[in-house]
């Protein structure tokens, strides 16, 4: 990593310690040691496992996108891929460093740059479409609670949601609508030229005009491979399950009973999009607070909500930073070309 990665890597851990230490400003340190020692190991290793199924899963999709395309693609390879994506978003504010750490990772493997931004897009659309439809679905089940807790936090929700179905609205507009989508974009841009110095907005135009023609060259490979891209949007959305199911194991391990398995993983599913929102790497702050908020009807301790909220961080944040760091330092294997 570079000094500057290394100085927010610090900054971020400094900022936990700091949120973590403030939310014990009402509660004993002894009391959080009560319910550290009686914490059921068995469901918290369940949740455990589910971050690291999550992140596996991902890898499978990785693999497949990648078998058709180079042979020596290795598990090994694949693996280091989400690990190295998860750095690069846990460094970096609205995630923005995943998707270039990503290619860096395949690139180092020996993949061509072109091919890698090929397979991260078609991992884009496929991540990017199960979380709106989870998202949905979690409406459904847990906006009218969120709505009662905490009206600007509902709000954000909501906003977070237009946010991520534009994206989505977006790329399909490329894909099936790409010359009408390429005039509106430049015409939506074009006020930006009575700010800008001229050569800067031509490369930025040209930069936008090469964004679209990319993805609607790959968007054509898209609709060609409808089997696959079944098959890799069924695996995202069992790796989402498992990430959304994570506060549900921590509390069962705090002693936590008669939970609602669906509203805990809805809420979850909303809190993971309020977080996108924050630029602040990993949505620090605003992660804590979101989870605090919706979570503290379920666990009626100070010190267990705490405490949930802190193994909660370690499991989705700072452990994929960490496991990130490890990949890093592993050499990937070299792909050879497919005959």
């Amino acid at each position: 990593m570079s000094r500057k990665n290394w100085v927010i890597f610090v900054l971020m851990l400094a900022c936990g310690i700091g949120i973590f230490a403030y939310s014990l400003r009402d509660i004993k340190l002894s009391s959080i040691i009560v319910d550290l020692v009686h914490l059921n190991w068995g469901w918290f290793g369940t949740a455990l496992l589910c971050i690291c199924l999550y992140l596996f899963l991902e890898a499978v999709v990785v693999k497949i996108f990648m078998n058709d395309r180079h042979d020596g693609f290795t598990w090994k390879d694949a693996i280091r891929i989400p690990l190295v994506e998860q750095l690069g978003n846990g460094l970096t504010p609205f995630s923005t460093g995943g998707q270039p750490a990503q290619l860096l990772a395949m690139m180092q493997a020996g993949v061509d740059a072109g091919q890698a931004s090929s397979v991260l897009l078609m991992k884009f659309v496929v991540f990017q479409s199960m979380i709106v439809i989870n998202f949905i679905i979690s409406l459904l089940v847990g906006f009218h609670y969120i709505a009662a807790k905490m009206h600007v936090l509902s709000l954000l929700v909501l906003f977070g949601f237009l946010v991520h179905l534009s994206v989505i609205i977006g790329l399909l507009l490329v894909m099936y609508w790409y010359n009408f989508t390429k005039k509106a974009a430049n015409i939506v841009i074009r006020p930006a030229h009575w700010f800008m110095k001229p050569d800067k907005y031509e490369k930025m135009q040209a930069t936008l005009n090469e964004k679209i023609d990319t993805f609607y060259q790959e968007s054509l490979k898209i609709k060609s491979e409808y089997g696959k891209m079944a098959k890799v949007s069924l695996i995202t959305l069992l790796q989402l399950g498992f990430y959304y199911l994570i506060p549900y194991f921590i509390m069962l391990s705090l002693g936590i009973d008669g939970l609602n398995v669906l509203m805990v993983v809805s809420l979850n599913v909303l809190i993971f999009m309020v977080i996108s929102l924050f630029p602040i790497p990993g949505g620090t702050g605003g992660a804590e607070y979101s989870f605090s908020v919706l979570f503290s009807s379920f666990i009626a301790s100070g010190s267990k909500l705490v405490l949930a909220m802190l193994l909660w961080r370690i499991l989705t944040y700072y452990f994929g930073m960490f496991a990130g760091m490890f990949a890093l330092m592993i050499k990937p294997d070299r792909v050879h070309e497919p005959d």
